[in-house]
Order: structure tokens, then sequence, then C-alpha cells
């Protein structure tokens, strides 16, 4: 692959001059930060060595050491950072990381993980001229297990780099990385170290599709199963960087940067390493995966002369809905075909309970309710800890044998958010989906949210069976609500949807390329014509189809979906499209956003929370839980116990939901 850096080599290039340019910069009091920033961020490294080498011989003084002087904070890093040969700028990250206050295993996967054999061998000698000490010696003082053993691996720089596979050999790294996971119980570590240290990485991709094919799941599945801690951590990031070096790096910097506070020490080291490299296939692969182009995030993160030098760095903005560039249009096809092959295993977090004694549980929830107060905390223990079918038989149960109706009882002794959450889970989840839609539509305002979150995520049959619960519970129809409370083209997506007839199947190829073409032409039509033919298509054909047909759409257009979407279509109708393409990419990516998106930032939307939580126990939510852990750096079980602190003073409600959570990541 060719060069896609930012930072390239200054044409009419001096480096006296540029030395005196920055002396003068520095002299007297204060400092022309302005000069520094744009001088060092248009010079390549190597003539910034040129620059350090003529500031000594025309003033006697040490460059770096002016600069340490004179700038302050996260610039003054950067500055500095930026003016190390990359090999003793990673030494130092990783002599930083090791011999902190704590190790930091974040900075040691990613540099482990992403360099090649060169850049690991001009890194080790670095760090022992620069400390006389081996980097082997102190990666193994200050680490341990499996963890330790892989990094040994990747710091000898050995990986074979041929570029010559073998196809045989691929079968069986296959076969024995399934045999060292999946069939047997309990993990060989050894064998994954062996196969994802050393082998090339063209090998190791054709490895990846082959055990696709004999586990039905992914290596990154297979890895989390299997796996744990900073092990885990530092093996996806191996797969991810042989997948694509570009992409890990982009989801590296939306870690960096999201939410509250920036990782400054990661933000600095991804941008000044891959400046000379390929930080414009970063950009491409981050503006795929979220919902801003890195220019903008960066904006939007940092401040004053710091953000200039990354905004430098970064080298511009991107149009949202622009042609890929030909790596980036490969990675968004490569995506859409890994998630048409993998086959994921959904897991639920609530199991039925072993042992059941529906009469027992029955007389223990009028117990806790009877007299003066009320035990939460055993009302909990039982109704959050029981699968859907188990709690209906106790609704029937309480009924026949104590005569009581056990929904009306709790409602009388709860309150709140604990009550709408445990009523919640004593609803069949059809009456739960109808009465969410109620509360959707009814009232102040209507959640188009919830009407979009739950309507693009049921199957036909959860539908089918909502609609039927809807029209018991309120006497119309759902489609009529619809009609009456939305209007347009959405009011025509929700309709659609609503019908519970959308397509099964696996994808019928020679109809999708035909499908992908139509979306693609109907991009240069009219505004109501393009949303005409992605309604036809988006909301009534297979998840399986579509994943083909997105596919195909970036082979024929050489876009991306879901930034067509995004720029071409606003409000409501983007939202409803947008929402289907995340769920055929990855629905419980999907809902592991919405979660995050409830609950961070001031005050928590408790009906969207509760809504996820209760209709994806039974379902999903494990699955969920590892897609927040990987998107969002924390547990689902340590943002809601968090996020619901405010404002549930018994903590009874925040117990409910960790319970349902069903354990920390």
């Amino acid at each position: 692959m060719g060069f896609r850096g930012t930072i390239t080599d200054a044409s009419d290039f001096d480096p006296t001059a540029d030395a005196e340019t920055l002396f003068n910069a520095m002299k007297g009091f204060g400092s022309d930060k302005d000069a520094i920033l744009d001088l060092v961020t248009s010079r390549s490294n190597r003539q910034r060595q040129e620059v350090i080498g003529a500031y000594k011989c025309s003033f006697g003084k040490d460059l770096i050491e002016d600069l340490k002087y004179e700038l302050t904070g996260k610039f003054e890093r950067l500055i500095v950072s930026l003016m190390r040969t990359p090999a003793y700028h990673d030494a130092k990250e990783i002599h930083d990381a090791v011999n902190g206050v704590g190790t930091s295993e974040r900075c040691l996967i990613e540099i482990m993980a992403s360099r090649n054999n060169r850049q690991m061998n001009e890194m080790v000698a670095a760090y022992k001229d620069a400390y006389g000490r081996d980097m082997e010696d102190d990666i193994i003082a200050d680490t341990s297990g499996h963890f330790k053993k892989m990094l040994v691996v990747l710091l000898q720089g050995a990986r074979d780099e041929s570029g010559v596979v073998d196809a045989d050999l691929v079968q069986q790294d296959a076969q024995d990385l399934y045999a060292a996971g999946e069939e047997q119980w309990g993990t060989d570590e050894a064998k994954f170290i062996m196969i994802l240290g050393n082998r090339s990485v063209t090998h190791l991709c054709m490895v990846f599709d082959a055990f696709e094919i004999i586990a039905e799941m992914s290596v990154e599945d297979s890895i989390k199963r299997e796996l744990s801690g900073d092990f885990e951590r530092l093996m996806l990031a191996v797969v991810q960087c042989i997948r694509s070096v570009p992409m890990f790096f982009a989801k590296r910097l939306y870690k960096a940067m999201k939410g509250l506070g920036t990782a400054d020490n990661t933000l600095i080291r991804i941008m000044i390493s891959r400046s000379e490299i390929d930080i414009l296939d970063i950009r491409e692969c981050f503006r795929l995966l979220y919902e801003k182009s890195l220019h903008n995030m960066i904006t939007d993160d940092t401040s004053g002369e710091y953000k200039r030098t990354l905004l430098n760095l970064c080298g511009g903005d991107d149009d949202l809905a622009g042609e890929f560039f030909p790596e980036a249009a490969q990675i968004a096809y490569k995506m859409w075909e890994m998630s048409a092959m993998t086959k994921v295993q959904l897991r639920p977090t609530v199991l039925p309970a072993s042992s059941f004694d529906p009469a027992a549980d029955a007389q223990a929830l009028r117990k806790a309710m009877k007299g003066f107060g009320t035990d939460e905390d055993a009302i909990i223990e039982i109704i959050a800890q029981r699968s859907n079918a188990q709690r209906q038989e106790i609704r029937r149960t309480f009924k026949s044998l104590l005569g009581r109706d056990l929904m009306k009882d709790l409602k009388s002794e709860l309150s709140k958010n604990l009550e709408r959450l445990i009523i919640g889970l004593m609803l069949t989840p059809a009456e739960f989906d109808a009465k969410m839609m109620r509360k959707a539509i009814e009232g102040a305002g209507t959640d188009e949210h919830a009407l979009i979150e739950i309507l693009v995520t049921r199957t036909n049959e959860e539908i089918l069976a909502m609609n039927a619960a809807y029209h018991s519970a309120y006497k119309k129809s759902l489609e009529e609500a619809i009609h009456s409370d939305t209007s347009g083209h959405f009011c025509r997506i929700l309709v659609s949807l609503v019908q519970g007839a959308r397509e099964d199947g696996p994808a019928d190829e020679e109809r999708a390329i035909v499908d992908s073409q139509e979306l693609a032409d109907a991009c240069n039509a009219e505004s109501d014509d393009m949303v005409m033919k992605f309604m036809s298509i988006l909301c009534t054909r297979s998840f399986p189809h579509l994943r083909k047909v997105f596919q195909e759409f970036v082979r024929y257009s050489n876009k991306d979906i879901e930034q067509i979407i995004k720029k071409e279509m606003s409000g409501d109708v983007k939202n409803a499209f947008y929402a289907i393409v995340r769920s055929v990419k990855n629905q419980p990516s999907y809902f592991a956003d919405r979660l995050y998106k409830a609950m961070k930032g001031l005050g928590t939307d408790d009906r969207a929370l509760i809504r996820i939580m209760v209709s994806r126990s039974e379902a999903d939510l494990f699955n969920i839980r590892k897609e927040f852990k990987e998107t969002h750096d924390v547990s689902l079980h340590e943002f809601i116990k968090v996020e619901t602190m405010i404002g549930d003073t018994s903590g009874d409600y925040r117990k409910t939901l960790l319970l349902l959570c069903g354990g920390e990541d």
C-alpha cells in the first residue's frame, strides 16, 4: 500500500532557516506558539531531525529542551513528541507505560499489536539506547501470565512477512484454533499465541475466514468467549490489526475522545505515529464507523494551539457522504461481508429458574406486600430471576391461590421507576411492547425513537403478537394509532414495518445486486422518490439479504449506505433508515448504543433504559453487554451502577437493573 499520511517532506526545505525561525519564536518574553506549530507540523519527521541538528549547530542549544521550557501542558507534550523519531517516541511510550504508577496495559497493547517487524526492532534498539535496559526484561518484570507471553512473542518482531500462503496450513491453523477453544472444555492459550503471534497478515486473514466456516462465529467472538482480561484485549487488538490497522486506530481514537474527558496521551500517540503512514485511511474508517468525521470530533473535543496542531496532523475534514478511498472502500465491503458470514450465538442474561415453584413464589410475593411496608428485596429477587414464562405462571397461581390480582398489588405497593420496571417484567413480551408503543404515541409529543427501536428490531412474529396485544388492550389497531400520530414518509415507514411482513430467508445474490443498484440510482433521484425506493427495500427484505445488498452497494457506488442516509435524509426518516442499517449490521451493537445514549449526560432516559433491559434480558442482553464494553470501554454493569444512582435513593431500581444485566464484564 502506498503513502497514506498527511505530513510529507516540505519543498524548498532549509533546516538552518527553520532553526532560526524556531529560535526567534522562543526568544524574549513569551513564545510564538503559532509559528512553532505551523513549522513543526509542516515538516516530515526526517526533516525535523535535521532541524534539531541545525539548531544545535547554530545556537549551541538543545531544541527539544528549549521547547519543553517554553511550552506547557498537552501542547508541549504534542510538539515535543513530534520532534522525536518514531522509534524513540514508541520507546518512550513503552517506558512510561511500564515504569509509571501502575502499568498502562492499553498503551502496551496498542503499540505491540500494531507495529510491523521493522518498527518493532527499531523500537527495541531505541529503548536500549535511551534507557540502557532491555525492553523485554522490563515488560517481563511488569506483566504476567499469558498476557506477558504474547507481548514477548510480538516483541521479537519475527512475524512472517514473506507473503507466501500455504492453503493446507491455513486450514490446519483454523482447525487448531477451533480445537484450542470452542471444541474443548477450557482453552489452549499457547496455540492462540503461537498462531496469532507468528503467522503472516495475509495468512491470518485466510485463517479467520476458514475459522468462521468451521466455528460459525468470528474469531473475535471466540476470543471473547474463551479469553479474559488484558490477554483477551491484546488478542482482540492483534486480530483487529490483522484485519485492518486503520480500523483499529479509528476505534482507539473514538474511545480516546468520547464521553467526559479526553485520553490525551492516546490521542497524541496515535495522531503522531500515524500522520506519516495511514491517517487518511484512519479518517475514512472513522467516518465509516461513527456519526462525525475525525476532524469534527477533534474540533469539538480539544482547544487552543493543541487543537490546531492536531487538526494540522489530521489534514482536513471529510465530506460525510463522499466517495471512499480504495482502501476504505475495501474495508467497508469486508465489514459487510463479515457481518453476512458471522453467525452470532445470541445469549440472554435471564434464564428459567431451576426448581421453580410458582405456588411458593406467589406466597412469598404476597408476604412481601402484606401488612405495613413492602419487602422490595424479596419482590426483586423473585421477579428479576424468573423467566417471563415463569412469571406468567406466578400471575396465574397468585390469582387462583390467593384470589388477588398480582399486577394490581404490585402497582399499589411499588412506585416510580421500580414499579415501571417490575410491571414491565410481569407483562408478556407482546403486552410490554404494546404498552411501550402506546406510551410512545400518547401524551404530549411522540417518542419517535421508541417507535423506531421497537418496530425495527422485532421479528415478524413479535410484531404480529404486539399488534394483537395492542388491539386487545386499547380497542384500536396499532396501525390506526400510528396513522393518527405520525405523518408523511415517516408514517409510511412505520406502517410498512408494523405489518410484520418482512421477508425471511437467506440472501438472494442476484436480487441483492439489483437492489443495490436501485438504491445507488435512487441517490440521484428526487428526495421523495429516493425515500420511497429505500423504504421498498429496507422495510421488506430479510436482514441476511440486506447485508448482501449493503455490501454490493459499496462495490457499485463506492459509498457506504449509512453515510448516504445521514447526508441525504433528515429527521425521523433518517433515524428510521439508519436504525434499520445498524440493526442489519449488528443488532446488539445498536442496542448498546441506545443504552449508552439513554444514560450518558445529565439525566437518564429511564423509559428507554427499562424498555431495552426488559425486552432484551431473555434475548441477547449478554451480547449487548459485550458490545457495550467493546465500544465504550466501560461495562454496562458499571455504567448502570453509576448513572442510575441519582434519583434512586433506595437503590431498588438500580439493583433490579443490575440483576437483569447479569454480571460485570
